[in-house]
């Protein structure tokens, strides 16, 4: 392994690799995606019940969480290349053991060996990202995960619709996509020289500084919202379009998660250089808006009126995220921001699976559209009550001011 590329950016050799780096971590978040469009076929085959089902997409979240948390400055310390090259391996493994389920049991193994992969590689790609450019790897980190999400529901849906082998040819794809990558990467070089103490840092360190708490609490409601719709959107959105308009096309279950996931990273892209608090504005209210549209489309069975409401929200989804993000990270200190950024990713990924287990065992008594509505209805009044407190404490200070 080479030591020489300590600034890649003196070369060109880091950044003429950035693009590879992005394909990567757009690999990752597709084959996140795609067992979307196949959970309900999964469910006819296997007969298991909806609650099941978000318990096979929430240990994703879980699993991908307590990754990012215990290694997520593993590649500090052993470098760049090998971390990423475990994560496609450990991805290659998943994509295999999906090829050959059988059962709920395979899918939920498959699941969790999935997001363990995902956490080793994505924190280590993010990184590697950064050190080829720091003008365009922030970018890319932001908006290639919800591209390679769109991706990978919208392919597999096309594949399970037009093609053979429904059940694995989207994983056989990407598989042969990991394998190539893993050969590849051998030619990547370095960009960190490796250290010792990496023992030390296996440690989950979460922690919010005193002088962000505030900060943190005004927009925890716009972020668990946002997560909260993206868990519902990637376990229960297929179902949900079957039960509402009666619409058996996989299709729908792809251009729903891409409705929502393009849209957001479009607005990521054309809110970067905006003030925070704008970004957060923008996203509280689009959510808002989009869900309830969301909620009128499922109650009326009315399928394009349900993806406009989806690119309504996707855009919400985005925004707010984004704002959160920029407004919270500036008040710690250097030393105080990796232990900030895993309070907020573990906060966003708990919100991303925990009300998807809800909803999935609510279903069985209530129903998916009973579920559906006051699953809805909770996200529509987390986004205006953030709303809400931005623009009391936005009064405040032009009172004060």
């Amino acid at each position: 392994m080479s030591d020489s590329l300590q600034n890649p950016q003196v070369d060109g050799r880091g950044r003429s690799h950035l693009g590879f780096l992005a394909f990567v971590l757009l690999c990752f978040f597709a084959a996140s995606s795609a067992p979307t469009p196949l959970y309900h076929l999964y469910q006819q085959a296997w007969g298991f019940s909806s609650a099941l089902l978000t318990v096979i997409f929430s240990v994703y979240a879980l699993s991908l969480l307590a990754t990012l948390l215990v290694f997520g400055s593993l590649s500090d310390y052993l470098g760049r290349r090998p971390v990423i090259f475990i994560g496609l391996l450990l991805e290659i493994v998943s994509m295999l053991l999906f090829i050959a389920a059988t059962d709920v049991i395979w899918l939920i193994v498959a699941r969790v060996l999935q997001g363990v992969a995902t956490g080793i590689a994505t924190s280590a790609l993010g990184a590697a990202m950064l050190d080829s450019d720091a003008q365009q790897g922030p970018l890319l980190n932001s908006i290639t995960p919800m591209f390679g999400m769109a991706l990978g529901a919208l392919g597999t849906s096309a594949l399970v619709e037009y093609a053979p082998l429904p059940m694995g040819l989207a994983y056989g794809v990407l598989l042969a996509a990991f394998v190539g990558q893993a050969m590849y990467l051998l030619r990547i070089a370095e960009t960190v020289t490796p250290q010792p103490g990496v023992l030390k840092t296996l440690r989950p360190r979460l922690g919010v500084p005193a002088q962000a708490r505030g900060t943190l609490l005004l927009v925890l409601p716009a972020d668990i919202a946002a997560w909260a719709l993206g868990g519902f959107f990637l376990s229960l959105a297929p179902s949900l379009l079957t039960a509402a308009t009666g619409s058996t096309s996989v299709l729908n279950g792809g251009f729903a998660v891409a409705a929502l996931t393009l849209s957001g990273a479009i607005s990521i892209h054309n809110l970067r250089q905006r003030a925070p608090r704008r970004a957060l504005l923008v996203g509280c209210s689009f959510l808002a808006v989009g869900v309830s549209v969301i909620l009128v489309a499922v109650n009326l069975g009315w399928l394009w009126l349900f993806f406009t409401g989806a690119v309504v929200a996707g855009i919400g989804f985005g925004a707010s995220f984004l704002g959160a993000l920029r407004l919270l990270l500036p008040l710690a200190q250097a030393h105080e921001r990796g232990a900030l950024m895993a309070a907020f990713l573990a906060l966003s990924y708990l919100a991303f699976c925990i009300p998807a287990l809800l909803a999935g065992v609510s279903i069985k008594t209530a129903g998916l559209v009973t579920t559906t509505n006051v699953y809805g209805g909770v996200v529509v009044l987390l986004a205006v009550s953030a709303l809400a407190g931005l623009l009391i404490q936005q009064a405040g200070r032009a009172r004060a001011g």
